[in-house]
Order: C-alpha cells, then structure tokens, then sequence
C-alpha cells in the first residue's frame, strides 16, 4: 500500500499569529478604515466629495507642503549624520564597549519622542531653557530674530534627535554586510580606498540608503505628539491640521475634514513605504 505523505500543519503557525493580526486589525486596519471613511460622507452620513476637494485648498495644500519640507529636511541630515555614525562605527571592535552602547543608545533614542521629548527641549533650549539663559549670560542670543523653538523651524532639532538614531540602527547592518574580500579585491587590483567607496560600496549601499531616507520621512511626516506638545498654536503641519479639524470642523468650512486629511496622509505613506519595500528587496539581494 503506498506511503501516504502528511499535509504539513499549517494550524499552529497561524494560532501563533492571531494575537498580532487581532491587534493589526484592532488598533491599525479598523481605525484607518473608519478614519478614511469618513471623509466621503458628511456628518449627517450622506455620501459627499466635498472634504476631498478640500484637500486642494491653498490651507491645506500649505500645510502638506510643510509637512513634506520639514520630513524631507531631517530625513537627509538624520540620514547623512547617521550614515557618518555608522562608518565610525565599523572601525571599532563589533563586541567593544563604545560600539555596543552606541547601539544601545540609538535603539532606545530612535523610540523615544512625545511629550517627553518635547518638554526635553523646551527645558533646554526654551525662551527659559538652561542653555538658553547661559548663552544670553555670555552675550548669545538665539531667539534674536524671533522664537523659532515653537514653530515648524524648531522640530529641526527636535525630529533629529530621533531621526539619527533610527539611521544608525536600520544602516548599519547594511553597512556590515559589505563583504572583505570586495575591499581586498580592489586592493589587489591597484584600487584606492576612496575608489572602494565611490565605485563598490556606494553602488551597493545607494538601495538601502534610499530606502532607509523615505522610512526617516515618513517617520517624521506621521509625527504628532512632539509637534502637538511643541506647538501650541496653529496647524503648521498635518497631525496638527487633523487635530484641529477635530476640533473644530467649522474652521475649514467643511465637515469630517479629518477623514479627508487622514486619506491624504494614508495616500503619502503608501507611496512611500512601497517605495521603500521595492529597495529593501534590492538591498536584500547583498545580504544574502
């Protein structure tokens, strides 16, 4: 009689799973379902396209603008700061001291963002912050030309502190994955160090580059609650747009514009994490 062959069990890998798809489905696909839903109907529930072309007003068409500037600002400083982290990096022993707490240190401070952040910089560099007073005392003053701390200019400094950690933790392992025997080769071939770089190194790290700025980018475009604790007044960028329409739905002079605000933000992350996974599987392809 032939030997059956068993069907490989597929139940326990997917009981395994159905804790992380409840939350996904809970606190991720529900709520950007019913956020985005709503910009099509008006709050009496009759089916409308008026909060989409809301999108197009020169209000809102503002505030992505500075949505998309500031994201794009910090994605290439925390970008090229990390990337410089991270060739320092490579030159210290991988199990020393220095590079382990760096690593440490970039793990927790790549999460570490809110309210606390923004009370962190408010206590520090402030209209009264401690560095604030003791550059006055010294004759540096750096709200001369207007207190920047509180508008879309002051989460430069504040996104940043952020944005190079979580460089150095998702580029570094790119960077690892350069093989020596590549570097030996072009030694032995007659090529400089410089050359290795520009025309070995570089070509393969340009996809895991790319792909690490735009998930920088939209880490500071989804940002809410540094800027919402940092500014306190105005909505200079779209979380901030999106809570005022909360709050107040009659400033723009249409209703549910929240939900509108919310499929604008949806159809920019989507952009931009496809993008970003079509060059992680570039990047993949080297780290085999």
């Amino acid at each position: 009689m032939p030997h059956r062959r068993r069907p490989r069990g597929l139940a326990l890998p997917l009981l395994g799973l159905t804790p992380f798809a409840a939350y996904v489905v809970l606190f991720l696909a529900i709520p950007t379902a019913l956020a985005v839903a709503t910009g099509f109907f008006t709050k009496g529930g009759a089916p409308t396209l008026d909060n989409v072309v809301g999108l197009f007003t020169p209000t809102v068409l503002g505030t992505f603008v500075s949505s998309a500037w500031i994201s794009a600002l910090t994605a290439v400083l925390g970008a090229v700061i990390g990337a410089l982290v991270c060739y320092a990096l490579l030159g210290l022993p991988e199990e020393g001291v220095i590079r382990r707490t760096v690593e440490a240190g970039s793990s927790v401070l790549a999460q570490f963002g809110g309210i606390m952040l923004a009370f962190a910089f408010i206590a520090t560099i402030g209209v009264q912050g401690v560095l604030t007073v003791w550059l006055k005392g010294i004759g540096v003053d750096i709200f001369a030309d207007g207190v920047w701390i509180y508008q879309v200019p002051g989460l430069i400094p504040v996104y940043l502190y952020f944005q190079v950690p979580l460089m150095v933790i998702t580029f570094l392992p790119a960077m690892e994955g350069l093989k020596v025997q590549w570097a030996e080769a072009n030694a032995t071939l007659g090529g400089t160090r410089l050359g290795y770089w520009t025309r070995i190194a570089a070509p393969v790290l340009a996809p895991s580059f790319a792909g690490t700025l735009l998930l920088l980018f939209a880490n500071a475009f989804s940002s809410y609650a540094t800027a919402a604790a940092l500014i306190s007044q105005g909505a200079q960028i779209v979380p901030l747009q999106i809570r005022s329409a909360l709050r107040s739905e009659t400033v723009l002079g249409r209703e549910n514009m929240a939900g509108a605000l919310a499929l604008g933000m949806v159809v920019v992350m989507v952009v931009v994490m496809s993008l970003y996974s079509v060059l992680q599987r570039r990047t993949s392809r080297w780290q085999r």
